[in-house]
C-alpha cells in the first residue's frame, strides 16, 4: 500500500504531466482529495518539490493558499548534477538520495545504471557500520562526490 506522501506526490506530478510542467494547486483543495490536512500538502512540496528536486514552488499569500509548481529544466545533465549537488545539503537520507537520484535518471542527466550504483553506495546497508548520529552526514559526502565524479568522467 503506498504512503500517503507518494500518493500526494503523484498526484501533483500528474498534474505537471498534464499541463506541460506547469501547474496551479490549492492546497486546501488537494488536500481534501488526498484525505488529509493542508499541512501534508506543505510537507509533500517541502520535501519532493525542491529546487533540488528539479521543480520551482511559488506560493502566493492571501490566495487561498493557491501554489504554483514548475518543472525547472537546467540547460544540461550536467547543470541538473550541479543542481543537486549544491542543493543537497549536510545531510541527506536514504528516501532524499532515492528522489534525487529518480529525478536524475528521469531528467537524464544519469543512467539508471549509475543510479543503481550511487544508491547502493548511500544505502543504509552500506553504510551500516557508520554511526547512526553522522550516516546522513557521510551519505551525503558519498553522494555529492559520486555526483562530481559523473561531471568529471
Amino acid at each position: 500500500m503506498a504512503r500517503l506522501v507518494d500518493v500526494i506526490e503523484a498526484m501533483i506530478k500528474d498534474m505537471l504531466d498534464e499541463n506541460d510542467g506547469q501547474a496551479t494547486i490549492n492546497r486546501s483543495m488537494l488536500a481534501e482529495q488526498a484525505n488529509c490536512v493542508p499541512s501534508q500538502i506543505t510537507y509533500v512540496l517541502s520535501t519532493r518539490f525542491s529546487s533540488g528536486n528539479g521543480y520551482v514552488v511559488e506560493s502566493r499569500r492571501g490566495g487561498g493558499g493557491q501554489i504554483t509548481i514548475t518543472r525547472a529544466r537546467p540547460v544540461g545533465p550536467e547543470d541538473y548534477l550541479k543542481l543537486i549537488v549544491q542543493e543537497a545539503g549536510p545531510d541527506l537520507t536514504q528516501q532524499q538520495a532515492k528522489t534525487l537520484i529518480e529525478n536524475a535518471v528521469a531528467f537524464g542527466a544519469m543512467s539508471p545504471k549509475e543510479g543503481t550504483a550511487i544508491m547502493a553506495a548511500v544505502s543504509d546497508r552500506s553504510l551500516a557500520r557508520i554511526d547512526s548520529d553522522i550516516r546522513s552526514v557521510v551519505r551525503a559526502d558519498i553522494f555529492k562526490n559520486a555526483l562530481l565524479g559523473l561531471m568529471i568522467g
